[in-house]
């Protein structure tokens, strides 16, 4: 097999045209314009099918730059973290607690799935784990970071392949069972028509001129049009070059600590920290608009670099069990997100929104959260509740829970 290796320049270019791509499809297809498909989902997994297409019969395949790729995901944390004052924190009020105490259930119902399944169908407990809230909810950084340790302290053979191969499942699942479901939703039990074209490209055109304005959410209208200038720009990208310096130092420092944590949640807890001291005591203006922004469009590049880096042959050739947990868990997925999390937080139009992020961050990660609410709410419209909850949730607090029911389920099998 020949394999080529694209640096950062070309791995950025082969983004855009998978974005364009997503966005063509998208626009043309009724179906993914009806099911709620995001466009880096849509377009980037054309992009995979093409790549499995000559990886099989020319025996060529492509390697993208992983470091690009981790810099736009860290740059989408940080913005969530340096959009998130702790006066939003307080209009999340119950419902970002009922969310999370939902979130925090299906991470253990996740592993009783995944490890009740692997024990059933003959092979180790531990791959239930693995195929369950390791990659699942924890994404393909903390499958990497717990295959290592699966690996070399419980001696599971493969169990960094099968993290990425699991997390590269559920990062595609992620992406397409939580629009069709909360269309699902919102159509049985009536709770918003869709937008006509009119209606959102009217929406669209309006420019945000208050940047503090208690109506502004960050990653809700993602098409909108705002009024960035340069100073602003530039400022807003020295923030998130502290958020970024930040949670390199903090990844060093913390490595093996009882504090250590993924890179990317340093990243948005240095956000939080950096917004609420500039603003709570030194008074300064954090340019939101510019925040939202950038945040954006890291989100839209990280999940098409994502996608077009995946090797569907390696999907393939996972062993027969894992195949039928992980169809498992997104069976469960789907149940959960519309008999529990759609009716615990109130099942109206907000909750449908809400269940499509717990889809998204449910079995892939936040930025498919983020990219399955958008996709809704362009269609029917804001969904403020959704977009101040879910990031949050999603990013921070689920980490954290995440890592303390792992580590608890691993002393057990120790």
């Amino acid at each position: 097999m020949t394999e080529f290796t694209f640096n950062a320049y070309y791995t950025l270019i082969a983004a855009v045209i998978v974005l364009l791509l997503g966005r063509v499809l998208v626009n043309k297809i009724d179906f993914l314009k009806r099911y709620n498909i995001p466009e880096p989902v849509a377009g980037g997994l054309v992009a995979a099918v093409l790549s499995l297409i000559v990886h099989n019969v020319w025996g060529y395949s492509i390697t993208t730059s992983a470091e690009l790729q981790t810099s736009f995901m860290l740059i989408f944390f940080a913005s969530i973290g340096l959009s998130a004052n702790f006066a939003k924190l307080k209009e999340g009020g119950i419902g970002l607690v009922i969310f999370l105490i939902a979130v925090a259930s299906f991470i253990v119902v996740q592993d009783v799935v995944g490890i009740s399944l692997a024990t059933m169908l003959g092979i180790d407990p531990l791959i239930g784990l693995i195929a369950g809230s390791i990659t699942l909810t924890g994404g393909h950084g903390t499958a990497g970071a717990w295959g290592e340790i699966l690996e070399q302290q419980h001696g599971i053979q493969g169990a960094l392949a099968l993290g990425m191969a699991s997390a590269t499942f559920g990062l595609i699942i992620g992406g397409i069972i939580g629009g069709p479901l909360a269309k699902l939703l919102i159509n049985r039990y009536k709770l918003a028509t869709p937008n006509t074209k009119e209606q959102i490209n009217q929406r669209d055109s309006v420019v945000n001129s208050d940047a503090n304005s208690s109506e502004f959410v960050a990653f809700e209208y993602p098409n909108q049009v705002r009024l960035i200038t340069a100073d602003n720009a530039i400022t807003t990208l020295g923030l998130f070059a502290a958020c970024l310096a930040f949670a390199d130092f903090m990844t060093g420092y913390s490595k093996g600590t009882f504090f250590e944590l993924p890179t990317f949640v340093w990243a948005l807890a240095g956000g939080v920290i950096l917004r609420n001291i500039l603003e709570g005591v030194f008074k300064f203006n954090i340019f939101d608009r510019a925040i939202d922004v950038f945040g954006n469009a890291s989100l839209s590049l990280y999940l098409a670099m994502a996608l077009l880096s995946l090797k569907l042959w390696q999907l393939a050739d996972l062993a027969g069990p894992l195949v039928i947990i992980l169809g498992a868990q997104t069976i469960t997925m789907a149940l959960y997100a519309a008999f529990v999390t759609f009716r615990v937080m109130g099942k109206n139009y907000d909750a449908a929104v809400l269940a499509a992020g717990h889809c998204g961050f449910g079995m892939g990660a936040t930025p498919t959260a983020v990219a399955n609410m958008q996709a809704i709410t362009n269609m029917y419209g804001p969904s403020h509740k959704a977009f101040l909850i879910v990031p949050l949730c999603g990013a921070f607090f689920v980490d954290l829970i995440n890592a303390t029911v792992i580590q608890v389920i691993l002393k057990f099998f120790s």
